[in-house]
């Protein structure tokens, strides 16, 4: 009886499924878009984007404080849709991109705060720099994806910084302190 117990328990122990491990993802650059904007003199507001930038994502459902994301841009990606302006903000006087060629993103943790929300806390680093900062995120949509066939993951992702956080307090408070950042993505579980 206690070999047939412990042959029970054994086989039992075995059939138990494995813990399950974050699942990466690739993004779609087609269809994300890493942007920001601030306040110009009150009278508007000026957006931006940064083209080149590399992520990587793990996504644990069932505990999302396994998950994480990270990021590196290149900062001489950036593009304000006007020339002269995207030359002015890759100068010393800003980014300074020679010396500081790229900026990151490292979370450190992942909380659910709502059933499509997230609260994902990282360390954002410009200009040599780190601040604390947390991005608020809204899932979109988890599930096939209907053309590519493969589970994918689409959300919304913005968190307010001050560029004088960075060393990049030129013409504060005219030009507004604050820069929202927004990241809209779409994401394919990777293959193997």
């Amino acid at each position: 009886m206690t070999r047939l117990s412990a042959a029970i328990l054994a086989a039992a122990l075995f059939a138990t499924p494995a813990l399950a491990e974050p699942v990466a993802y690739d993004f779609d650059k087609s269809h994300s878009n890493l942007g920001f904007s601030y306040n110009h003199l009150g009278y508007s507001t000026t957006e931006g984007r940064f083209g080149d930038w590399q992520a990587e994502l793990l996504i644990d459902q069932e505990d999302p404080s396994k998950s994480r994301i990270d990021f590196t841009i290149e900062i001489d990606s950036l593009d304000t849709f006007f020339a002269d302006r995207n030359k002015h903000l890759l100068s010393p006087d800003f980014f300074d991109a020679a010396k500081f060629p790229q900026a990151t993103f490292v979370s450190t943790s992942v909380e659910k705060t709502g059933d499509n929300q997230l609260a994902v806390t990282g360390d954002l680093t410009i200009r040599g720099m780190t601040k604390p900062v947390t991005l608020d995120v809204t899932v979109t949509q988890i599930g096939a994806h209907p053309m590519a066939n493969v589970p994918a993951v689409g959300f919304a992702a913005e968190t307010t910084v001050r560029r004088s956080d960075f060393g990049m307090d030129m013409y504060v408070p005219y030009i507004s302190d604050e820069v929202k950042i927004t990241f809209h993505a779409e994401a394919l579980q990777k293959q193997d």
